[in-house]
């Protein structure tokens, strides 16, 4: 091309360049769970999944903490790390893409939700969104307007919890002395606002607490259906990197 001229798009740039703007907004909400509208802002409908948090980490080469020290943990007679239990294979070996991440500290969760064009909730969000019904027209066995004891409604049944909940679906892989372990995100049922694993599955972290310990909700199936209440707060280290804790985001609905 002679110096001076300006090149013209042809249309087959002119493709390419939409077709890259189309994959692009294809990943992101691939690396984005559906979100539920609250009042203000929304939140994800399901915890972060395996296959998100990929994506995450292929675009910025994050290690996190689990991996760089070999293995997260779990409490059997007391804490003990397990080698190789990380974010892609919470249990040791590979887990699906649908499965919560696990194995995460409070700044890796945050450093996600920013990547995502997102945010932990505070601890009011997510009390908020897991108990009060803010759908405009819920289905049946919820109502507008209501607080349940429980993220599932009045009764912590449907949720994955110890011996509280009823049945539910967990992986096959899973290797603990307590519990059945985690069930893939969003397979249990609905509870309050369509939200799917706010009591039970994994602990989730939220930004609130004292200091560097930092506030996590919900219960996890490691517990029965007492710390899926409100009332029940629990504050860990936010270097905490273990099974039985995930987490998902929130952002600001615009005025």
């Amino acid at each position: 091309m002679l110096r001076g001229m300006k090149h013209k798009p042809t249309a087959w740039t002119t493709f390419l360049a939409a077709f890259a703007a189309a994959m692009l907004l294809h990943l992101e909400a691939q690396a984005s769970p559906p979100m539920q509208p609250i009042g203000a802002f929304e939140i994800d409908r399901t915890e972060v999944t395996i296959g998100q948090f990929r994506r995450y980490v292929q675009a910025t080469g994050t290690v996190t903490q689990a991996e760089r020290a070999g293995g997260g943990s779990t409490f059997e007679g007391g804490w003990q790390q397990r080698r190789g239990w990380v974010w892609h294979a919470p249990y040791g070996q590979p887990g699906a893409d649908e499965e919560p991440a696990a194995h995460v500290t409070y700044a890796e969760a945050q450093a996600f939700c920013r990547w995502a064009g997102k945010r932990l909730p505070t601890d009011a969000e997510w009390g908020e969104a897991a108990y009060t019904e803010r759908r405009a027209q819920p289905p049946a066995g919820f109502v507008r307007g209501q607080t349940y004891r429980y993220p599932t409604g009045d009764s912590p049944q449907g949720a994955n919890c110890l011996g509280d909940c009823g049945p539910s679906r967990t992986v096959a892989h899973a290797q603990t002395s307590r519990g059945r372990g985690h069930a893939l995100a969003g397979s249990t049922r609905a509870g309050v606002n369509g939200l799917f694993d706010m009591g039970g599955n994994l602990w989730e972290w939220v930004d609130s607490g004292s200091g560097s310990d930092k506030r996590t909700r919900g219960g996890s199936w490691w517990y029965g259906a007492g710390p899926m209440e409100d009332s029940h707060h629990q504050s860990k280290p936010e270097g905490t990197a273990v099974i039985y804790i995930g987490f998902r985001c929130a952002r600001d609905l615009p005025r």
